[in-house]
């Protein structure tokens, strides 16, 4: 299950979220989205859980939660969708 976790504090590292959200299961993925121009982390990041059990679990438990010094917004993530570019 992959969750989007906003209101993130730009401190925040992919192994400190590892580690808040092993406590609820196996991490298999996790990306801090960080700005494309200057590289520093824009506010939000991506984890994956190997099981939606365990995704189901963390988003109950760490909801609103403080992760260094942000309440923490998490729901699961929607697929992006397809982007048709036309060209004249």
């Amino acid at each position: 299950m992959n969750i989007y976790v906003g209101n993130l504090s730009y401190k925040a590292t992919e192994e400190e979220l590892r580690s808040v959200f092993g406590k609820y299961g196996n991490v298999t993925d996790v990306r801090v989205i960080r700005d494309r121009a200057t590289g520093r982390p824009r506010g939000f990041a991506f984890v994956t859980m190997e099981t939606r059990e365990q995704g189901e679990e963390a988003i109950k438990n760490l909801n609103g939660q403080d992760i260094m010094g942000r309440p923490v917004k998490l729901n699961e993530a929607r697929q992006r969708e397809e982007k048709n570019f036309k060209r004249r």
